[in-house]
């Protein structure tokens, strides 16, 4: 199936969020905005083995940018979940590929119901719910038992600079027209960024240059262009509502899941600011 299902016409929690991330994803080019090496990234420690042939769920699929990578792996369907307007480029994505088997659904993805999938993943959702944990039910209650999940959150830890700095221009940010915010206030702002992360890029090897404030998260984004600069701020300035989860709130979330494979968690650093974990259900008895 290829087409947007809708949920009925009501006003979820997330709404608002949801609306101005619509206006980052609905006013990119076509296709993809990540690399396959960052989608890679993201998924790892999944890969194309643990998907192939598989049912794949994403919930809060934006513009479909994750799932025109995930179609490559060949899953047997794949179907993105988003609840805001997105959902409507997601499909225009989707359709430009000879992938087959998926299907768009605009809904509010904490609500979201079904059989259960093969695989269930989640990448830079929770963190911008009012109730990160609510979504993260959402994840495993999709899961199949003996399927697998996976998610990426921001971390508390290895951000104090963005926390100190970025989120109080963010509260005012969000409350803005999107063009004003994304023209005005994201796009000078990444230029500083730009230019920082692109000097320890080049610097890298250098100890003191290792010390210093996102050291790893600049390494990576420094591969990209300016626009992906402005793309990530402008995320970062659009949203309502954003947390930093430390690693032990999603240790804690985890115990709370008996249906878990406790031996199968995994709880990632990433960049140095940011979380992926995940886990295998247990089989249905």
């Amino acid at each position: 199936m290829n087409e947007v299902n809708r949920t009925p016409d009501f006003a979820p929690l997330d709404q608002g969020t949801a609306d101005a991330f619509a206006s980052s994803w609905n006013n990119l080019p076509q296709g993809s905005v990540y690399t396959y090496d960052q989608f890679k990234d993201w998924l790892e420690p999944i890969t194309q083995q643990d998907v192939e042939n598989a049912r794949v769920l994403e919930l809060g699929c934006g513009n479909g940018s994750l799932m025109l990578h995930m179609a490559g792996w060949r899953p047997s369907m794949i179907k993105g979940v988003d609840l805001g307007s997105s959902a409507r480029t997601a499909t225009q994505n989707m359709e430009a590929t000879t992938f087959s088997n998926w299907e768009v659904g605009q809904g509010d993805l904490t609500a979201f119901e079904s059989e259960g999938f093969d695989m269930v993943y989640c990448i830079g959702v929770l963190h911008h719910l009012r109730d990160p944990k609510r979504g993260l039910d959402a994840v495993i209650r999709n899961t199949r038992g003996g399927g697998r999940f996976h998610c990426w959150v921001y971390a508390k830890e290895g951000n104090a600079v963005v926390i100190a700095l970025v989120e109080p221009l963010r509260r005012i940010a969000c409350r803005l027209p999107w063009w004003v915010n994304k023209y005005l206030i994201a796009t000078p702002l990444s230029v500083p960024f730009y230019l920082y992360a692109k000097l320890v890029n080049l610097l890298q090897g250098i100890k003191l240059v290792q010390r210093l404030p996102l050291y790893d998260y600049s390494k990576w984004i420094a591969t990209r262009g300016f626009q992906f600069f402005r793309h990530v701020a402008f995320d970062q300035l659009v949203s309502p509502q954003t947390a930093y989860l430390p690693k032990s709130t999603i240790e804690d979330w985890l115990k709370t899941y008996p249906q878990i494979d406790p031996a199968s968690i995994y709880i990632i650093m990433r960049n140095g600011n940011s979380w992926k974990f995940g886990a295998r259900l247990k089989c249905a008895s």
